[in-house]
């Protein structure tokens, strides 16, 4: 039957990241459970709808969880009020010292837990879903993804059967590591029951380091020896010679004209002269 894989646990390590970081020999157990307190506690505070993803890393007795929030206005509060309520819960509930941060997420429209999430809302409101998925697509695309396929699953509509529904635009490459597909799954509680909101964002290829070509600024052509110049370059060369060539021999007519010039000059004169010195010879 179908093998599928989880997009984002197939590229761990790869082109995606552990959304928790820590090393535990004896004690994995007690730190997984702890680590999903940790969540629970989170959502319990905020809307599921405010929070997308929440990472959690461990040095020694300090636990540091960051959260990522489309609207981190209301996540942190007025001065920073709710961090500081939600940081003295979460040491409660560990009972270690915590560093909350919170980053917000610049493009809500490409991160599939927010849009799923979105969706599931608006089929709870009675909103058609097919309508819901469609101005979610244009959405994701208008901000620049690449792809995105969303499927919607159960009592779609209110129907007696449940049944699957998939709309797509664009390309999910899911069999390429190096693409970067954010993956996600949301449930929409209804009366008629649960409805399943599955989403791939495809926001294009992450190219790792050793693969990128280095940037150079162009250099400039090298001079080129006379042995190595091809046809073009040769018949180009020949044609200067002889426009030179030619220059040469303008410029030396030009000369001797100009040296002709006074020689000439000084004989009409002698020819003019002549009749007159004949006729105040005679006159003698």
């Amino acid at each position: 039957m179908g093998q599928k894989v989880h997009p984002i646990g197939f590229r761990l390590g790869v082109s995606k990241d552990w959304q928790a970081k820590w090393y535990a020999d004896k004690h994995y157990t007690g730190l997984l459970q702890e680590d999903l307190r940790l969540r629970e506690a989170i959502a319990s505070k905020y809307a599921a709808d405010d929070v997308s993803r929440v990472e959690i890393e461990r040095a020694a007795n300090q636990v540091t969880v960051t959260v990522y929030t489309a609207r981190p206005g209301i996540v942190i509060g007025r001065g920073g009020q709710r961090v500081d309520e939600t940081r003295l819960l979460l040491e409660q509930v560990t009972g270690k010292r915590v560093r909350l941060n919170i980053q917000e997420i610049a493009q809500p429209e490409q991160d599939a837990y927010l849009v799923a999430r979105s969706i599931a809302q608006q089929i709870q409101r009675r909103i058609s879903h097919r309508r819901a998925m469609k101005q979610a697509i244009s959405r994701a695309m208008e901000s620049g993804a690449q792809g995105i396929k969303i499927t919607c699953s159960g009592r779609l509509t209110g129907s007696e059967y449940s049944r699957k529904e998939t709309l797509h635009q664009g390309r999910v490459p899911l069999h390429m590591l190096r693409a970067d597909i954010d993956y996600a799954l949301a449930e929409a509680h209804t009366t008629l029951g649960r409805t399943g909101v599955k989403v791939w964002i495809y926001k294009g290829d992450i190219i790792p380091e050793s693969e990128k070509l280095p940037i150079e600024a162009p250099l400039a052509a090298p001079p080129v020896e006379r042995g190595g110049l091809g046809e073009e370059a040769k018949v180009e060369e020949e044609v200067k010679a002889e426009e030179e060539v030619e220059v040469e021999k303008k410029v030396e007519v030009e000369e001797v004209k100009a040296e002709e010039k006074p020689e000439a000059k000084a004989k009409k004169k002698a020819k003019v002269e002549t009749p007159e010195e004949q006729e105040g010879q005679s006159s003698e």
